[in-house]
């Protein structure tokens, strides 16, 4: 898939709620209340099912799916379940390896976002699509949810779905079909229901994503049948412009509790990574959906049985070195000032080459400039946007994902927009400007932590 962004914009009505990077409006809904978990028949037991693909008989058919089993899978930690059907033409192994973005978009960028938190699986249609003739593929589903949840340590109340087109439709149908089995559903440029809707009367939270210039109709109205199944206050929701280049969050007001309705429209066409910033581009390395369905989804409680230690520690400073030149991330010219460039330089011992990290409450850090005091900020979500020194506000554009990558490096990825901090065109030159870019495991986006 090719490039993109990301940004938001901010909508409300009295009973509509539409929300912006860095969280809801004042007076948004509460997030569903976490559920207990529910242990399948699995936990504790050896397993005998390995990650890589399965054929199993399904309606007396041969059937097979990829199934990804966390490398630090714990047999007595309930794992969420996340299905991803792939569209017309598709295969599981293009769901399960991300494409060409290989595993940025693994899962539609779901295992990216998941941590070892969640088993996933990949199935493949017959004839490449999700007919589900006579309900042969949700019979699927069933068959694959008793084999894992027999032999693996699932949260039976953890079950997702997403898909593009006919898999979004699949997703659709499982909403219908299995409400009382599946959490939550994302359905990416749905055509509509062509995969069936047995049932389709009980609630369950759903998520539409669907761009305006692609028979968005289609997509209103799958997003309407859990509007009305799930009590919420219709409303015409507000949708982007062709040409606006951005996309819309609209969270459903009046919604029954733990019963969410969201619609994502974007502008675009039949896309699955769409990028705000421009029109039809897509990316799913970059794109903005990939985060939003993992907060969608990952609200209903479950966690990650094996979180990894973090590499840095509150209080220390340190320097942050580029591996690709041996450069230091430096604040130009050391000044104080907000709105100052974040740029790489050769290494010193002056404090404006010296950063420490203040933890948020969620496991992600702000980088504080310790001769400034000020904080490392993207400047807007799209990628090569600057990273400046700015005020303390906790804002999601100065929250930092810091991932261990071995040796004393680690990756620096914006809450905000999901992109890496890059040292722009891997250059190797004093004053370079540090940048945003999605990540690519890079030396230009590797940095070593050295105390300072």
């Amino acid at each position: 898939m090719p490039t993109l962004r990301s940004s938001f914009r901010i909508f409300a009505t009295a009973a509509l709620l539409v929300l912006a990077v860095g969280g809801a409006p004042p007076g948004a809904a509460a997030a569903p209340a976490a559920t207990a978990a529910a242990p399948s028949s699995g936990c504790g037991k050896n397993p005998t099912l390995t990650s890589g693909k399965r054929t199993i008989q399904s309606n007396g058919k041969s059937r097979s799916f990829i199934l990804k089993i966390p490398d630090t899978y714990d047999n007595n930690a309930p794992h969420r379940l996340a299905f991803g059907f792939h569209w017309l033409g598709g295969t599981a192994e293009q769901v399960s390896g991300g494409g060409s973005d290989g595993y940025a978009w693994a899962y539609y960028g779901m295992q990216s976002q998941s941590g070892n938190s969640t088993i996933f699986v990949a199935p493949q249609g017959l004839n490449n699509g999700w007919g589900n003739s006579g309900g042969e593929d949700v019979t699927f589903t069933d068959d694959m949810v008793r084999l894992i949840e027999n032999d693996l340590c699932v949260d039976t109340t953890q079950l997702f779905s997403v898909g593009f087109s006919y898999g979004g439709a699949m997703s659709y149908a499982l909403a219908c079909a299995r409400a009382n089995v599946f959490r939550a559903v994302v359905a990416i440029a749905s055509p509509g229901a062509i995969s069936g809707c047995s049932g389709g009367t009980q609630p369950i939270a759903y998520m539409g994503i669907h761009g305006v210039s692609d028979n968005i109709g289609a997509g209103r109205g799958l997003r309407d049948t859990f509007v009305r199944n799930n009590g919420c206050t219709p409303q015409n929701a507000p949708e982007p412009a062709a040409g606006s280049k951005t996309h819309y969050l609209t969270v459903y007001s009046g919604c029954r509790t733990g019963y969410p309705v969201v619609w994502a429209p974007f502008d675009g066409g039949h896309q699955q990574g769409p990028v705000d910033g421009c029109t039809g581009c897509e990316s799913g390395a970059r794109s903005w959906t990939k985060t939003e369905i993992w907060k969608f989804f990952s609200q209903f409680g479950g966690s990650d049985p094996n979180p990894p230690t973090s590499p840095v520690e509150v209080g220390v400073n340190y320097s942050l070195v580029a591996a690709h030149s041996g450069k230091s991330a430096d604040i130009s010219g050391a000044s104080t000032a907000a709105g100052a460039a974040l740029i790489q330089w050769s290494p010193h011992t002056a404090a404006n080459q010296q950063f420490d990290f203040l933890a948020t409450t969620d496991g992600y850090y702000r980088i504080r400039a310790r001769h400034s005091g000020l904080v490392l900020q993207v400047a807007s979500t799209a990628s090569g946007a600057d990273i400046t020194q700015q005020p303390d506000t906790s804002a999601t554009t100065q929250q930092w994902k810091v991932t261990d990558l071995g040796g004393g490096a680690v990756s620096l990825v914006n809450r905000a927009s999901g992109l890496a901090m890059d040292v722009w065109g891997a250059s190797t030159t004093d004053g370079a400007r540090i940048s945003q870019y999605a990540a690519s495991g890079g030396a230009n986006q590797r940095f070593q932590l050295q105390r300072a």
